[in-house]
């Protein structure tokens, strides 16, 4: 606390982005995101264009007030259209540049097509569906087309970093995990935003093995809390109830029930921290 004249002034909060991935997935993922998001727990969504839920449930995403985003989806199949493959295939096909980019390209348009064309306006911000976007390949051609789309525009969309921030107090299997996705592609698609005048996030949280409810998840976010910095992101995976046949399970409950509880509002208040607002954005 500081003080101003005889008033007491309060400390300026530090603002950092909550985000939740898979809008549109199923229509139980959409209640948890819109949920949290008219409790002031979201800072934006990142939306599966292709999901069974997103055609019907997008527009209440749009007038929730977060940021609404791209999740660039190659390994999910969720359209016969697109060119899918499983993630481990994906990498290899990546790091050894066998994956064509003409096709690559098509597939972002056509994606940032059907977001626009459901949503009635640009991404405010892309990320990829088990962070492909960060990957060889798939990472220039995503900046060739915004690159080509929104080079007139005044504002672009900001692109998510997978660069973690410090982890203090994190067990070792996810700190692990965490390093593992920054390096398939996290240092050089942040080097390549950011030459291109793209906005990025001031590190990245939320990485765990998806197991042991919301006892564990709990536990992990208070450590997230506690050290994360102004700007950062922390991914999160609502849901009101698990989806079918989705590999996550329970976990999604568990971590709407923990983003959800009014602990975390006492834990973001005793860390000095506030959920950011479109205006705080990294664009």
């Amino acid at each position: 606390m500081v003080t101003e004249g005889n008033a007491p002034v309060p400390a300026q909060k530090r603002p950092i982005l909550v985000c939740a991935d898979d809008y549109g997935m199923h229509p139980v993922v959409d209640q948890a995101v819109l949920a949290l998001a008219a409790k002031g727990r979201l800072s934006g969504a990142s939306c599966l264009v292709h999901g069974v839920s997103f055609q019907e449930s997008g527009r209440a995403l749009q007038a929730s007030g977060v940021q609404c985003g791209l999740h660039l989806n190659f390994t999910e199949r969720l359209h016969a259209e697109e060119p899918i493959m499983p993630l481990p295939a994906l990498i290899r096909a990546c790091w050894l540049r066998r994956l064509d980019r003409k096709p690559v390209m098509q597939s972002i348009s056509r994606q940032l097509d059907r977001y626009e064309y459901i949503m009635g306006q640009r991404p405010h911000y892309i990320d990829g569906h088990q962070h492909v976007h960060q990957f060889p390949v798939i990472r220039e051609a995503l900046l060739e087309v915004l690159n080509g789309r929104y080079s007139g525009h005044d504002t672009r969309p900001w692109i998510r970093s997978t660069v973690a921030a410090r982890q203090a107090g994190i067990p070792p299997v996810a700190r692990m995990k965490s390093q593992l996705i920054a390096l398939l592609g996290a240092h050089t698609m942040r080097r390549l935003a950011m030459d291109a005048g793209y906005g990025v996030n001031n590190g990245f949280l939320g990485v765990y093995g998806f197991q042991g409810g919301a006892a564990t998840y709990a536990r992990l976010l208070q450590n997230w809390l506690a050290t994360v910095p102004a700007g950062a992101v922390i991914m999160c995976h609502p849901a009101v109830d698990a989806v079918p046949g989705d590999p996550l399970g329970g976990q999604r409950y568990a971590e709407f029930s923990t983003w959800n509880s009014e602990r975390v509002g006492e834990w973001l208040s005793e860390s000095g921290l506030t959920v950011a607002t479109p205006e705080q954005s990294p664009a």
